[in-house]
């Protein structure tokens, strides 16, 4: 048996060499992304489609030519791994076949994907294609060796024994599904879960084969979701029927006009972020001052990113879960915000600077309902430009008179100003910001025997850096914007609504020179540092939530903060409650509708959901606990630290001995491990809200779809 066993080895060693190269890319994707380092569900699913493919090969005689068999398998199989870590980085999910229909969308942010997203990991996948090439080659150098093997008429029993080993591959994986699992692998929503329980491999076929059925369940699914959309919203308003329809805040707005300011990439933590006790957000923070801030906003995009965020806004619907409504779906007739408000006598119009093609946004605001898309091609002079297309500063300039005119002609006006220049990958704003991001403070110098000013880099020259100074140009051209409207007069009567459209895809890593930056040594804290901050996949995830911000000028409101946890799907409920219009169809809920005990509940594309009690990750089947958790990023970083210090500050070594130690009790990684399902919630409440979760998704997709 032994030497049969040798032989077999040595007869198919170009097999085994396909085999193994898939298997342990498929394992590196797995460990780069979803950490899924030892679970064997994953790494039995992968040898049962590799073999299957793999003995094929045995179907062509020569065995010299199987290499032109085999070869092409690896470039595709070392392309899909590539492609999904690159993916993975940006959207922390995984292809789709669906998403080709979204490829023209590349062209627009290729440097963001070169400059912010692609890393040395993406390449080390390719290695499996010389391994190949190179053991041919020493194969067919090696004297006779194909000849022998075709002579020794193995080719059936290799293929045999392949068959097996799948067969028994296949039975063991069977035996480990649970009906999550399945069920997961059948609805294909939760990406990360699924590659993590069945490998690349069985993830591709099954997304290809959900993808196709999509669309042809689009031709044929209709009376089956019109069924399940019908039951939801018969329960919804039996539910909801005690629920008191008015608040403090009803008809509030009602008559107003209303600009909506989309603000591109904003995360929350900006407003919190001061240097050398100078804020980074002053506009946006006198704002916040004087009107209705909501501090625990989520956005809830999918791969459709900023196109997801304005269908969902408008709409009150979750984005789709195959393709993109910008792209696939767009000629619908939705419920929005800007129809609701036409019934009323608004003009409805957009701006932006960006060309008007790109996420197919000509078409894509005329199914909203808008009057009119102003865009970079044929409305706006192109006389300043950073990053992507026009500079915010003068796309908001030449907007005012554009305003200017409509409010003119227009009993009341609805609009939308869509943001562009803080768009990753952030590096074009270093041209033209000279905001610095030092750590200004006295040093004493021992040869003088003087205080003397001393700047710590902090940081200048990093990729979070240059995020920030990119927001701190966005916060300028906002107040410029708010200066503009006023001087015109379109501040009276107006309600302003500033939303941040998503995060800004800043790699958790780079958060490392913000956490743990000690400016007295210039040095970072290490993990055995007191003091040390880590960036796990919770406070990552909770960190990446955007400002809400409703003011207007004239309104009588006291200034709030709302701390209730809040989701995209809540802007239309909660706007309409404030200018007069519902939506039936919203899956979302008027934030003020609810008592001060009631929890809100927000669930994102993936299937993980945030309450005010938890966050949820469903792949990891973990939550984590919220209950007095102050965010890090506005309370560990050194620069929140001393916001309220000058540089004029002296710091006595005293003080110095001490910094960043109390962080230790908040934001250690025993802490963070310590608030991971620590009971202060039960299985049923997982449970309702993963299936509440769930049913939000498909009801959704159903309203899309169909």
């Amino acid at each position: 048996m032994k030497e049969k066993f040798k032989n077999s080895i040595l007869s198919n060693i170009l097999f085994l060499t396909f085999v193994l190269t898939s298997l342990i890319n498929s394992f590196l994707l797995r460990a780069f992304t979803v950490k899924n380092y030892i679970s064997l569900k994953p790494i039995l699913a992968d040898i049962v489609i590799i073999l299957i493919i793999g003995v094929f090969g045995f179907l062509i005689k020569n065995p010299k030519k199987r290499f032109a068999y085999y070869l092409p398998w690896t470039i595709i199989f070392t392309a899909l791994c590539a492609a999904n870590s690159l993916y993975y980085t940006q959207y922390q999910s995984f292809l789709s076949i669906s998403l080709l229909s979204t490829a023209s969308q590349l062209g627009g942010v290729m440097d963001a994907v070169t400059e912010s997203i692609f890393e040395f990991k993406d390449l080390i996948f390719f290695w499996s294609i010389p391994a190949l090439i190179g053991v041919y080659i020493f194969l067919k150098r090696k004297k006779g060796y194909f000849e022998q093997v075709q002579e020794t008429q193995v080719r059936r029993k290799a293929a045999k024994s392949c068959a097996i080993v799948t067969l028994v591959c296949t039975v063991l994986f069977a035996i480990n599904l649970t009906g999550t699992d399945l069920s997961r692998l059948t609805k294909q929503w939760n990406r990360e879960y699924v590659l993590s329980r069945f490998g690349l491999y069985t993830y591709q076929i099954s997304d290809t084969i959900s993808s196709v059925k999509a669309k042809l369940n689009v031709l044929f699914g209709y009376e089956e979701n019109k069924e399940a959309f019908e039951n939801y919203y018969l329960e919804q308003a039996v539910e909801n029927a005690d629920r008191n329809k008015t608040n403090e805040y009803t008809n509030m707005f009602e008559g107003k006009n209303v600009l909506t300011i989309h603000a591109e990439s904003i995360q929350q933590f900006c407003l919190d972020t001061y240097f050398n006790g100078e804020a980074l957000t002053p506009n946006l923070n006198k704002l916040v001052s004087e009107g209705l801030y909501f501090s625990n906003f989520y956005s809830q995009e999918s791969v459709g990113t900023s196109s997801d965020t304005e269908f969902t806004f408008s709409s009150s619907l979750m984005p789709a879960s195959s393709g993109t409504v910008a792209i696939n779906y767009w000629d619908r007739e939705y419920v929005t915000i800007q129809k609701l408000l036409k019934e009323k006598g608004y003009y409805t119009f957009s701006m932006h600077g960006n060309n008007g093609s790109y996420w197919n946004r000509m078409n894509f605001h005329a199914s909203f309902g808008y009057d009119k898309f102003f865009n970079y091609d044929t409305d706006y002079e192109i006389d300043e430009t950073i990053g992507l297309g026009l500079s915010d500063k003068s796309f908001f300039r030449q907007s005012v008179s554009k305003i200017k005119s409509i409010s003119n002609t227009s009993n009341n006006f609805y609009g939308n100003l869509i943001m562009l220049t803080n768009h990753t990958p952030f590096t074009s704003i270093e041209e033209v910001s000279d905001l610095k991001l030092t750590f200004d403070y006295q040093k004493y110098n021992e040869e003088t025997g003087e205080y003397e000013m001393y700047s710590a880099p902090f940081l200048e020259g990093t990729k979070l850096g240059s995020y920030l100074k990119s927001v701190h140009y966005a916060d300028e051209a906002i107040g410029q914007l708010m200066n503009d409207l006023e001087t015109q007069g379109l501040l009276d009567d107006t309600v302003i609504v500033i939303y941040g459209d998503h995060d800004a895809r800043i790699k958790d890593d780079y958060y490392e020179a913000y956490y743990n930056y000690n400016p007295f040594t210039e040095e970072y804290l290490s993990s055995s540092d007191d003091g040390y901050i880590p960036v796990d996949d919770f406070s990552y995830n909770i960190n990446r939530k955007v400002p809400l911000i409703i003011w207007s000028k004239d309104s009588e409101y006291k200034p709030k903060e709302i701390t209730k946890v809040m989701g995209m799907y809540d802007v239309l409920p909660t706007l309409g409650n404030m200018l007069g219009f519902e939506n039936q169809y919203a899956m979302g809920t008027d934030i003020f509708s609810l008592a001060n005990h009631e929890e809100n509940f927000v669930t994102f594309p993936n299937g993980n959901f945030i309450t005010d009690t938890v966050y949820y990750n469903a792949q990891s089947d973990e939550y984590f606990d919220l209950t007095n958790y102050e965010n890090v990023t506005a309370n560990a970083s050194c620069n929140q630290i001393f916001k309220n210090f000058t540089p004029e500050q002296i710091f006595g070594d005293e003080f110095i001995e001490i910094f960043k130690i109390g962080a230790d009790d908040k934001f250690s990684e025993d802490s963070f491990k310590e608030r991971t399902n620590n009971e202060v919630v039960d299985e049923e409440y997982i449970k309702k809200y993963s299936e509440t979760s769930e049913t939000k998704i498909v009801i959704s997709n159903a309203i899309i779809y169909y």
